[in-house]
């Protein structure tokens, strides 16, 4: 007993902890609590090591904030006047 007691204490001590750590990850998605600071946190490493992707980052989010074009009250859709050139 005295050789497995150091493995099962290597192995017993993370699975505690992983335990412990079920009962708020489940509360924090029901409720959806985490939600800013998961997005916030590689938002941040991409502004502060990639520009070009944290642009590109805040342009997707830019596009899912839009709104589809709501249609006219008559329910006719209006076409858009073309331009020359």
């Amino acid at each position: 007993m005295d050789v497995l007691l150091p493995y099962l204490v290597t192995a017993g001590c993370p699975a505690v902890v992983l335990g412990l750590f079920t009962r708020p990850a489940r509360r924090i998605r029901r409720r959806g609590t985490a939600g800013a600071g998961l997005v916030a946190a590689p938002a941040s490493y991409e502004e502060a090591f990639r520009t070009t992707s944290h642009a590109a980052y805040h342009e997707i989010q830019a596009q899912a904030r839009r709104r589809a074009p709501a249609d006219s009250p008559d329910g006719r859709r209006r076409r858009r006047p073309r331009g020359r050139g």
